[in-house]
This record gives structure tokens, C-alpha cells and sequence, in this order.
């Protein structure tokens, strides 16, 4: 499985890895065997988030990397109405029980919200210092807000930003990831394969996946 180094600490990350958004209402031993599975083909990311299940798929990764934690790269994030300095500290300690870990790989703001950026920031220096997570980052952040990040930490210091990002949706081409590349920020897609709007293999997008996909011998689902 090819790597990348996320953000400027340069970590090897897989350059697939596994989401858990929506996982909570699968049958869970199966959502666990997969992200097994997922383990087990060498993809060592999964991301998850409180928001998702309200804390219910951070319980099924916890469960899911219980005994492997140093295989994987952990990542979760906190909601922007949880993201005061004391808030976000926390929200991190609700998901580290959650997850059976004691410390998470990278931890990213969801998205902007109210709670000025200088402060939340300061809880992931806080939470970083103490050793409760190793990176920090931001998701759903376009470039106005990434220099404004910048502007309060200085270089070097965030790790990424986690973006919507697939064949449909490429507005993060234009701006975004040549400032992310500029800057050592690493760029993460959610939903690659546009959540709901995968072609249907009768359709004109189908079957030329289907056709890539028989070229290399692979499925297209």
C-alpha cells in the first residue's frame, strides 16, 4: 500500500483509507470485520469523528483496532460547538474512552463555527503538549480560513485539511490544495467516491469505470 508523509511531521499515511461516517447503522460485527479487513490490506488511516453516531462509531473503531492501535493512524474530530479550549480538551478526552486509546494520531476542527480559532487552537497545543494527540488539523476549510490559520500558528504546525473531494466535486483544485502544498498542509478527501453518487454500472460513468477496472484486472465496486 503506497504512503504519503501527512503534513510537515512527514508520517507515512496510507494514500487509501477508511472513513467511518454513517458506519453506526451497519450490523456491527460487520462494520468491525471490515475495518479489520481494511487493517489487514495494509490501509492504516481511519478517520471517524464524535459527531458521527453521536460517539457510536468511535465505539465500533475502538473496538474494531483493539489490540492493533500501532498499526493504525487514528484520527477523529471535534464538532465546532464543543470547540472552546475548554470544550475541545474535553470532547478529546470523551474520544479517546471511546476509541480505548490514549492518545489520538491527528485531530482535526470539523468545520468553522463560532468559537474563535485562536482559542480552539490553543486546546490542540494543550492537548498536543500533554501527549493526548500527536497532529492537529482542520477539515472544510477554504483558503481564507487556512491563511487565517496560519496567521495565529505560524508554519509547520498544521498537519492537514479534510476536504470534499471526488470526480464530481473538484473546486479544491482550483485554490486549496496548491496552498495546502505550498504550506506542508496535508490535503485529506472525504467521500472520494461522492457518497451516494457513485455511477450505477448501467450508466454512461459505470461502464467506463467498469472498463478501467477490467484493464486492471480489478472490480469497479
Amino acid at each position: 500500500m503506497h504512503t504519503r508523509p501527512f503534513g510537515p511531521s512527514g508520517q507515512p499515511v496510507t494514500i487509501i483509507g477508511q472513513g467511518s461516517w454513517y458506519i453506526d447503522e451497519a450490523d456491527r460485527a460487520q462494520a468491525v470485520a471490515a475495518l479489520q479487513a481494511g487493517l489487514d490490506a495494509g490501509m492504516n488511516h481511519i478517520d471517524t469523528a464524535e459527531m458521527y453516531g453521536s460517539g457510536a462509531a468511535e465505539a465500533i473503531v475502538g473496538e474494531a483496532i483493539r489490540g492493533r492501535r500501532e498499526q493504525v493512524f487514528l484520527v477523529s474530530k471535534v464538532l465546532p460547538s464543543n470547540a472552546s479550549r475548554r470544550g475541545t480538551v474535553a470532547a478529546c478526552e470523551r474520544s479517546l474512552k471511546a476509541l480505548g486509546t490514549d492518545h489520538l494520531d491527528a485531530y482535526l476542527l470539523h468545520w468553522r463555527g463560532s468559537v474563535p480559532l485562536e482559542e480552539t487552537f490553543r486546546a490542540l497545543e494543550d492537548l498536543q503538549a500533554a501527549g493526548k494527540i500527536r497532529a492537529f488539523g482542520v477539515s472544510n476549510f477554504d483558503v481564507d480560513d487556512l491563511e487565517e490559520a496560519l496567521g495565529i500558528l505560524g508554519p509547520g504546525k498544521l498537519a492537514c485539511n479534510q476536504v470534499l473531494y471526488h470526480l464530481q466535486e473538484r473546486a479544491i483544485e482550483h485554490a486549496v490544495i496548491p496552498w495546502c502544498q505550498q504550506h506542508q498542509v496535508a490535503v485529506v478527501a472525504y467521500s472520494p467516491f461522492g457518497h451516494g453518487e457513485f455511477p450505477e454500472p448501467d450508466s454512461r460513468g459505470g461502464r467506463a469505470l467498469a472498463a478501467i477496472a477490467q484493464a486492471h484486472e480489478a472490480t469497479s465496486r
